[in-house]
């Protein structure tokens, strides 16, 4: 039997499975690793033009100034923004603040109220009193 050189149309010459998926899969690498996952747009105009699939959110940066979007649309593809400021934090509060209390109220100043379980006794002794007077008129 004699062969030829002649390969069919679209015919490839076999190449071990991980290299076929080393070259394909090369500059898909690249690309994720230039995307850090932050989506920056340029000011509100930016942010208002970039679209959001309906019932979706999206954290969007502004690459111009100290702010950031929060798009989302509701599930009739309906887009709303919220525009948040943010500023550096240099570093954690040393103490945390001091609160007037003067104006809580204490326990010495509760304590000619009634209490709750005071005043369930108090309901439980009256609903007895008047079962007892409705069994004495009968």
């Amino acid at each position: 039997m004699a062969y030829n050189n002649y390969f069919p149309a679209g015919y490839q010459p076999y190449q071990p499975m991980y290299q076929n998926n080393a070259i394909q899969n090369n500059p898909m690498q690249n690309n994720q690793q230039q995307n850090s996952g932050v989506i920056w747009v340029q000011g509100l105009e930016g942010a208002k033009a970039y679209p959001v699939s309906a019932g979706q959110a999206v954290l969007l940066m502004d690459s111009d100034s100290n702010c950031l979007y929060l798009k989302s649309a509701d599930q009739t593809g309906m887009p709303s923004l919220r525009i948040f400021d943010y500023t550096e934090r240099t570093e954690t509060p040393s103490e945390p603040q001091n609160l007037d209390v003067s104006g809580f109220v204490t326990k010495e100043d509760l304590s000619p109220y009634v209490t709750r379980d005071e005043l369930k006794k108090a309901i439980s002794d009256m609903q007895k009193e008047k079962k007892k007077k409705v069994k004495d008129d009968e």
